[in-house]
């Protein structure tokens, strides 16, 4: 059996990023990092996509970056300018590109499929693998994107739309959400907020197909690249143990009231780096209590009232672009928070919070 002094449990986006910025602040140098992960070959499978509101490692894998977007209702159109806070979009094939290249590089650190040849009982252990939650009342951000490809230029490249709500709600929370990266090619995202209990909800590739064809006009084109997924809109409950400490979605990094992850997977990193040698001795890392409050309300109005949650989110970005971005990037501070708090249907929050 072989000891390291830290052992991640899957090599994901939070588990390579952790591996990353430890590696290059030479963390590991005079210790041994095992990463314990099942895929036999990374290629590209996700976008991560986000407001630039804190620096991280990757400008080089971005995709695109985008100062101007739009959501839309069935009954009305807001379209939003920010040049301080761009909108980035990361490749993970390019991502895990990078990340790969530089950990081969460092003896220290060594790949393994399942923990069998590992002895954990004195290393620290970075858990990014959520516990299995089956509870049917739980919210899901569930989806698909493809990326098609067009013979003629169509789509305004500089410009994405965040939300567009002039869809099939099927008494859910329904929007497409599609991302230009150049005048003929754009990922169109189809995306649920529901619980995961309704199959009906997943015939994915015909709103896509319909939506492609119907919305956005557009007969032909080829499919470049597929992806699916489901993000979880609560907290997950991990057993804590004194020699783990968990990352990521297990973590707690996802921010519930919008899906974001990949960012506060960054802040935690360097915080888990820059602490590394006193680790197990600070407190978890949270992304902060007052949006654990706030999301909370949110989220129990999109269960009871799906229906105004299009007017709710449009409204919501009529506030002044810097200040929603940084609510949404958990960068706000109060007199930020309030005026969000302030385009919300007050009567409908303050039932929700009684």
């Amino acid at each position: 059996m072989k000891e390291y002094d830290y052992v991640i449990l899957g090599g994901g986006c939070a588990g390579l990023s952790l591996a990353y910025e430890l590696d290059i602040n030479n963390k590991i140098k005079n210790k041994s990092l095992a990463i314990v992960e099942i895929r036999e070959k990374y290629k590209r499978d996700k976008t991560w996509s986000f407001w630039k509101v804190t620096e991280h490692n990757f400008d080089d894998c971005i995709i695109k970056n985008w100062n101007n977007f739009s959501i839309n209702s069935k009954s009305e159109s807001h379209e939003i300018i920010n040049e301080e806070y761009p909108y980035q979009t990361i490749d993970s094939g390019l991502f895990y590109k990078k990340i790969l290249n530089q950990l081969k590089q460092n003896k220290n650190i060594k790949f393994f499929k399942n923990t069998d040849q590992l002895n954990l009982d004195n290393s620290i252990i970075f858990n990014s693998i959520p516990a299995e939650q089956k509870n049917e009342e739980n919210l899901w951000q569930h989806f698909k994107g493809v990326e098609i490809e067009t013979s003629k230029n169509i789509f305004d490249d500089q410009i994405f739309n965040l939300m567009d709500f002039d869809c099939d709600q099927r008494d859910s929370i329904h929007f497409f959400y599609t991302l230009p990266f150049a005048k003929n090619k754009a990922l169109i995202e189809t995306t649920w907020l529901s619980r995961m209990n309704d199959k009906s909800l997943q015939d994915y590739d015909e709103q896509l197909q319909k939506y492609i064809k119907q919305t956005l006009k557009i007969n032909n084109y080829k499919i470049n690249y597929q992806e699916e997924g489901a993000i979880p809109l609560f907290y997950p409950q991990n057993i804590i143990e004194k020699n783990i400490i968990n990352i990521g979605s297990a973590g707690g990094m996802t921010r519930l009231s919008t899906g974001y992850t990949f960012l506060n997977i960054q802040d935690h990193c360097k915080y888990i780096c820059n602490n590394i040698e006193n680790i197990k001795n600070l407190k978890p890392y949270h992304i902060g209590k007052k949006y654990h409050f706030l999301d909370s309300i949110f989220l129990n109005v999109l269960k009871r009232y799906p229906e105004k949650m299009p007017n709710i989110f449009l409204n919501m970005f009529k506030a002044p672009s810097k200040t929603v971005i940084k609510f949404l990037s958990n960068k706000s501070n109060f007199f930020e928070d309030f005026v969000i708090v302030l385009k919300m249907p007050k009567w409908i929050f303050i039932k929700n919070i009684l």
